[in-house]
């Protein structure tokens, strides 16, 4: 019973280990940024769909929770902090429909069992990503206003720099699902 105990322990804590390792590689890919108008481009997506890969639905999930409630509280791992403030004052700006979208995202990439056919993963992943800029530019409209060109300014600026992320992960795809066995 003891050895199920520590098994069970340890787990957890392999698990906590490599969810704050995620929230590490999340808050350095927010960094990692071209600045537009109103929320920056960073390598963030690319990172939330490799933690899904990586992790599956529940520790990419949790690790992703855990890098929001990391900002929330007021840690620097959002993009434009602690320059443009930090905390749930930051979060609640324009990119916070961006963020929540990460959620949905690490979930459905997490979820996928990826197909051997390359247009079938391409799919999949561009599903998963879109999380990102449907509920981004619904939270831009709210808070900026609906009457805006809110494709131009949330979502199309994205799509070149989106769809060369989305083809790097598919040709790392294999090793990433590699990768995923020894975690």
């Amino acid at each position: 019973m003891e050895l199920i105990k520590e098994i069970k322990q340890s787990k957890i804590l392999k698990n906590v280990f490599i969810a704050l390792i995620g929230t590490i590689l999340l808050a350095v890919s927010s960094k990692i940024k071209i600045p537009f108008y109103p929320v920056p481009m960073t390598m963030q997506t690319f990172v939330v769909l490799f933690l899904g890969i990586a992790l599956g639905w529940k520790l990419g999930l949790a690790t992703v929770s855990l890098y929001l409630f990391e900002g929330i509280i007021g840690m620097p791992v959002f993009s434009g902090s602690p320059e443009k403030g930090v905390g749930i004052v930051y979060f609640t700006g324009p990119t916070m429909g961006y963020l929540v979208g990460f959620l949905f995202t690490v979930y459905f990439t997490g979820s996928f069992n990826f197909s051997k056919n390359l247009f079938i993963k391409f799919l999949q992943l561009s599903f998963s990503v879109s999380f990102i800029y449907i509920l981004g530019i619904l939270w831009l409209g709210t808070l900026i206003g609906w009457e805006k060109p809110l494709f131009q300014l949330g979502v199309q600026p994205f799509l070149l720099a989106e769809l060369f992320k989305i083809l790097i992960i598919l040709i790392c795809l294999p090793q990433i699902k590699k990768l995923k066995q020894y975690l």
